[in-house]
Formats: C-alpha cells, sequence, structure tokens
C-alpha cells in the first residue's frame, strides 16, 4: 500500500514508515547540498555529528548555527544526536587505520574493521531504533542521517542506518553528490 507520496510505503494500519536517507556534507556545495534534501523529501535532518563544525568556507553552510537556521527556511526539522557519534577513542581506532593505510580521511572508501567494533559495542548496543524514531515526532516521512564523510562505506551513518533497517525493516538510501 502506497501513500500519495510514492516514495513513501504504508503499512496495513496506516502509519507511515519513514524512509531513511543518508547524507555526507563533503563533495557537496551549500546550493547542491540544499536541493538534493529537498528534492528527496526530507521532512526531518538528523545530525549524527560530535563536533558540528567542518573546517573550510567551502563548508561553512554545514556549520551548525547557519545549517540549522538553513533547515528551518526549508520546514526541515532538525534533531541532533550527540549520542549517536563517535567518541575520541572510537575515532582514533579509524584515525589509526587510515594512517597504517595512508589514505586520507576524505579519500577512504569504507570503515576499519577495529573501528566498526568499537562502535557496534560502545554505540549501538545502546542504541534504540524504536525509541529514535518516537524522538522524532509525528510520523517523519523522510529522515536524512548526516555526518561529513562523502561515501556511506567510510561512515558512522552506514552502520546506524544497517541497525535501523535491520531492527525496523527501513528503506534506506544513500544520497552521494
Amino acid at each position: 500500500m502506497m501513500n500519495q507520496n510514492k516514495n513513501v510505503p504504508q503499512t496495513a494500519n496506516s502509519i507511515v514508515s519513514p524512509r531513511i536517507l543518508t547524507i555526507g556534507v563533503y563533495g557537496y556545495i551549500e546550493e547542491t547540498f540544499f536541493q538534493a534534501l529537498r528534492e528527496a523529501g526530507v521532512d526531518t535532518f538528523c545530525d549524527i555529528r560530535r563536533r558540528r563544525g567542518v573546517r573550510g568556507a567551502r563548508y561553512a553552510f554545514a556549520n551548525s548555527k547557519r545549517l540549522q537556521a538553513r533547515l528551518a527556511e526549508l520546514g526541515i526539522q532538525y534533531h541532533h544526536f550527540l549520542e549517536l557519534a563517535p567518541t575520541a577513542e572510537i575515532r582514533e581506532r579509524q584515525k589509526t587505520a587510515d594512517k597504517t593505510a595512508r589514505v586520507a580521511k576524505r579519500e577512504r572508501t569504507g570503515l576499519d574493521d577495529a573501528f566498526i567494533e568499537a562502535y557496534t559495542e560502545e554505540i549501538l548496543a545502546s542504541f534504540d531504533a524504536d525509541a529514535f524514531l518516537q524522538k522524532l515526532g509525528d510520523q517523519p516521512r523522510v529522515i536524512a542521517l548526516c555526518c561529513v564523510e562523502k561515501e556511506p562505506a567510510a561512515c558512522h551513518r552506514s552502520l546506524v542506518t544497517a541497525k535501523l533497517q535491520q531492527e525496523l525493516g527501513l528503506e534506506v538510501e544513500h544520497m552521494v553528490p
């Protein structure tokens, strides 16, 4: 059964199951970032970064205050989920793996097993997918999870969405520039 928005599935009891999108900041410019959100029909934006600032003028639009102001202009709800951000210790595991592999953070295409293990044990083990959705309010239709990495597989947002898929059967799409 489908809602009038053909991309939003409904269950038999008419409760809309939201679509989950992910988006990273790198690779976008301000115009294309917000255009991608609008075109996807995002109504709820979840920032899962620890540090909500990005260095450099090109990515200033993703700094928390500017980002929240622009999302508000577009009628998109903003939520920050610090509890889904990797800790400094977990990030250090990935940084070490990147250094060993001689790959720059922005060039990484996947996460190291040590990062995945630590993130899964320390963050996702206590993540309640149902409670997460409840925090988002009345039936969001299209939810975007945002961090900075361009490649979804190189970012913890892919781990969060895998858990949402596994526990709730939600549709997930990874947006890339």
